[in-house]
């Protein structure tokens, strides 16, 4: 069995180390996850209207910059990948 896997990137496939996809699938959680949150805390500051979207930016940099919140936000992408091979490796058996 190979340890290459194809990357889909804009226009082209890239074969890559199964690990090296694995993690950028987990970092492109992470961001993911770390732009939903600045959405909602923006959009909750502008909508109450205590001190518009620059509030929220401050407070979402205070929330996003904690290492227990940046823990458990990796933690949960490398999880959520692992498991969805697993998975996929258990149904091709």
């Amino acid at each position: 069995m190979s340890d290459k896997t194809v990357l889909v990137l804009p226009g082209k496939r890239v074969a890559v180390h199964k690990s090296i996809k694995r993690s950028l699938q987990a970092t492109v959680g992470v961001v993911l996850t770390g732009l939903v949150i600045l959405a909602v805390i923006v959009g909750n500051s502008y909508l109450v209207g205590r001190g518009g979207s620059l509030q929220g930016l401050n407070a979402w940099l205070s929330f996003i910059k904690r290492g227990d919140i940046q823990a458990t936000m990796i933690l949960t992408a490398v999880v959520t990948v692992l498991s969805v091979y697993w998975q996929r490796d258990l149904e091709k058996k």
